[in-house]
């Protein structure tokens, strides 16, 4: 087994049975491509089966001079999971990145944003286009309901539940959950999709795609964050925020309003409840409250 079809192999057992992301897929898919290359580069002679653990480890060794902490971590995680998988086919006997530890990486987070902040945000939506009405709705759905990007951007039309006050969402590994949904943000999106939808030339695939371009296809993820950006400049709010950010805003403004952490990780879509504690920070004035409103001795 050569190089190229065992990646391949790998990206399919990746995509049909993990139902991994196209976007995670091609990070794992590049990460194992730089191994293929550093031995070409050094000519040397290894196949997927052959190759050998200290070769493996110099590779990481070598290669992890340029990358932070972070980016070496996922290059451990990339290759471990692509030898399990050469083992789990019978391909292989061992791992030879089984003793290689990855670096201690710290919890990360995001910027929030205030309510005042996304209410700041959603008043600079200049609503005397189309696009603008289009913009809105986003911004609070991705706000409203917590969505990742690509959740945002594979919504249907017939994922609308309106009656009922909910959304289907469809997630990591296609899996699927109902998010309730707001009046307001059920508002502005009918606002949109019977006001301004109608009137663009929907592409026939993408009849049903709910947020559309106004060639009537569906809007890609850089689109999305295009337009966070603008309005966060236009707005004149001087933070990093993507996209992400209103998830993150939506999990911690529902936690300090004194949500139930299980129910905002079944709205987030997530497995572990460990996930939804790293998105959810909670500063020291809220702890105080918490402690201040249950605690016995209070």
């Amino acid at each position: 087994m050569n190089w190229d079809q065992a990646i391949q192999d790998f990206s399919n057992y990746l995509k049909l049975e993990r139902g991994l992301s196209k976007n995670s897929i091609s990070s794992y898919i590049l990460d194992i491509k730089k191994l293929k290359n550093y031995l070409f580069e050094h000519d040397i002679k290894s196949t997927p089966i052959q190759i050998k653990a200290n070769t493996v480890q110099e590779f990481i060794y070598d290669t992890a001079k340029t990358l932070n902490a972070r980016s070496q971590s996922r290059l451990i995680s990339a290759l471990r999971g692509f030898f399990d998988y050469l083992i789990f086919e019978d391909y292989r006997d061992t791992n030879p990145v089984a003793l290689i530890e990855s670096p201690k990486i710290g919890r990360k987070l995001p910027d929030t944003l205030s309510i005042e902040e996304i209410d700041t945000i959603i008043s600079a939506i200049d609503l005397s286009s189309p696009q603008g009405e289009r913009n809105r709705a986003i911004i609070e759905t991705l706000y409203s309901c917590g969505l990742r990007v690509s959740e945002l951007t594979n919504l249907k039309v017939s994922d609308l539940f309106f009656d009922e006050g909910f959304i289907k969402v469809t997630g990591k590994g296609n899996k699927q959950r109902f998010v309730p949904i707001s009046p307001l943000t059920q508002k502005y999106i009918l606002i949109y999709k019977n006001e301004i939808r109608p009137h663009i030339p929907i592409i026939e695939e993408y009849r049903d795609t709910l947020f559309l371009n106004r060639r009537g296809k569906q809007l890609t993820r850089a689109m999305i964050f295009t337009i966070v950006k603008q309005l966060t400049e236009k707005a004149g709010i001087h933070k990093t925020i993507s996209p992400h950010t209103f998830r993150h805003s939506f999990a911690t403004h529902l936690l300090e309003n004194g949500a139930d952490l299980r129910a905002i990780q079944l709205m987030l879509g997530h497995e572990s409840i460990t996930t939804t504690e790293i998105y959810t920070h909670i500063d020291k004035s809220h702890l105080t409250k918490v402690i201040n409103t249950y605690h016995p001795r209070k």
